[in-house]
C-alpha cells in the first residue's frame, strides 16, 4: 500500500482562504456605508483571517518535525500580521469602530497584493457571517 496523501492540506486550504479574504476586501472597499453586508464581509474576513491563522501553525509543525526550525520561523514571521489583523476587524464590527477598518485593510491589501482570484463567481460566502462570529463569540465566552 502507497503513501496516504491528504488532498486538502493545511497550504491548499490557506490559499482558498486568502482568495476568499481578497475577494471579501474588494467588496468591503467598495461600500460605500456601514449596512449588514458591510458587517458580513467584515466578520468574514476575520473569520478567514483565523483559519488561516490555523493553518500556519499546522503547516510550521510539519516543518519543525523534520527539523526545518529557520523556515518555520520565518514562515511564522511572514503570516504574523493575519493574528494582528483579525483582532482589529474583530473589535471594529462588534463594537462598531468602524474607522479602523479601512486602515487595517489597506495594511492587509500590502500583504496580499499577489495574489490573484479565479475568473469563475465565487457568489457571496460572506452572507450571514456576522451571525456567525457573534456565535462562535458566545461559545468562546462559555467555554472561559
Amino acid at each position: 500500500m502507497g503513501n496516504l496523501i491528504n488532498p486538502d492540506n493545511a497550504g491548499k486550504r490557506r490559499e482558498r482562504y486568502v482568495k476568499a479574504t481578497v475577494l471579501a476586501m474588494r467588496e468591503l472597499v467598495n461600500k460605500k456605508k456601514v449596512d449588514d453586508q458591510a458587517r458580513d464581509l467584515t466578520a468574514f474576513i476575520v473569520l478567514t483571517l483565523k483559519q488561516i491563522d490555523e493553518t500556519i501553525d499546522e503547516t510550521c509543525k510539519a516543518w519543525e518535525k523534520r527539523d526545518y526550525w529557520i523556515k518555520a520561523d520565518r514562515f511564522r514571521n511572514d503570516w504574523f500580521w493575519t493574528k494582528g489583523a483579525s483582532d482589529k476587524l474583530e473589535q471594529a464590527v462588534l463594537e462598531n469602530k468602524w474607522q479602523l477598518v479601512p486602515t487595517v485593510v489597506k495594511e492587509m491589501a500590502k500583504h496580499l497584493q499577489d495574489v490573484t482570484l479565479p475568473k469563475r463567481d465565487w457568489g457571496t460566502p460572506w452572507d450571514g457571517a456576522y451571525a456567525v462570529l457573534l456565535e462562535k463569540r458566545e461559545k468562546e465566552a462559555a467555554r472561559r
